[in-house]
């Protein structure tokens, strides 16, 4: 089980962090892919009419990006009452001070300020565990840096099996090594730093991003020595131009590529790796009626579980 926030069109470190998993794993496994937009009401809850679309750009980049809905549940998540339910329930066996010793809650304060400091963004753990056990997830794929996040669940849902007797299945971290992608400021890319590639984005709209993205300081002329290994450039080099990753690497740092035409080669063979998806986008685009076609199936199939995993737990609870 896995679940992502609708920010609307998704870039490429979702792809290479998250969608190629989630892509490789629905050929292996039963798996359900969670719509997350009440947890988007968490700091989006002041404009809260933009996540509609946000879901269906987003999906649009599920289905574009290789997730066949034949071979996975995808599903909006505010769509499946239950577990607006079973979260209620679960609040009530869970002590605030789990919630507050979570190590991103104070930060995100800090970053976006005292005014999303709500009673579902204290409780956003709380919802996130319900996500996982009603769908009775056994694996949940997480990066190293997330598994915090999911000790935590395996806790809410340990110390109801206690109480309650073993109901829930307690799951278990999938690690993933999910690469951490630059974006064109040499940051980490995100939609919030302005420094996004979208995989929806055109070939144009690409090289002209990548134009101006951030290369080694020390290396202002092409005869300069570059540092390659620092180079958010090179980073894309060696994942979509592997086989002359090692060449291109070396004449950087011998002073015999310049950045101009590093970036040049790099974004054709970028531009070439995301031509299926922009492919399968546009087809998609061009029937609106698919992804609300995908979501509605899903969503009914997800329900079917959902809804068998909340009579268990309020029958367990005394309140069937």
């Amino acid at each position: 089980m896995a679940g992502m926030r609708p920010t609307g069109r998704l870039h490429v470190g979702h792809w290479l962090g998250a969608l190629q998993n989630f892509v490789a794993l629905s050929d292996q496994a039963d798996c359900f892919y969670e719509v997350a937009d009440l947890h988007a009401l968490t700091t989006k809850f002041e404009s809260s009419a933009e996540i509609a679309d946000d879901v269906r750009e987003m999906v649009t980049d599920w289905l574009a990006a290789g997730l066949n809905p034949n071979a996975c549940t995808i599903y909006v998540q505010s769509q499946i009452p239950e577990i607006s339910e079973m979260y209620t329930l679960l609040s009530m066996i869970t002590p605030v001070s789990w919630l507050e010793r979570v190590p991103t809650y104070k930060d995100q304060i800090n970053a976006l300020g005292s005014e999303i400091a709500t009673h579902g963004f204290l409780g956003y753990p709380i919802l996130q565990t319900v996500d996982i056990a009603i769908m009775r997830g056994q694996l949940v794929p997480v990066g190293q840096d997330q598994v915090p996040h999911l000790e935590l669940s395996r806790e809410i849902i340990r110390r109801f099996n206690n109480t309650y007797g073993a109901v829930l299945v307690e799951p278990e971290p999938l690690l993933s090594q999910t690469p951490l992608v630059p974006g064109t400021d040499g940051r980490k890319m995100s939609k919030s730093y302005h420094n996004s590639i979208l995989l929806a984005d055109s070939d144009d709209e690409t090289a002209a991003k990548v134009k101006t993205m951030f290369t080694d300081p020390e290396k202002v002329h092409k005869s300069d020595p570059g540092h390659p290994e620092t180079c958010p450039v090179f980073f894309f080099q060696r994942i979509f131009n592997a086989g002359a990753a090692d060449d291109i690497a070396q004449r950087c740092r011998t002073g015999k590529l310049g950045c101009v035409e590093d970036k040049a080669d790099m974004v054709r063979h970028l531009n070439a790796a995301l031509a299926p998806i922009r492919e399968r986008r546009r087809e998609i685009a061009a029937n609106p009626a698919t992804v609300g076609e995908v979501l509605a199936e899903g969503t009914r199939r997800a329900q079917t579980v959902a809804k068998a995993t909340l009579a268990d737990v309020k029958a367990a609870m005394g309140l069937a």
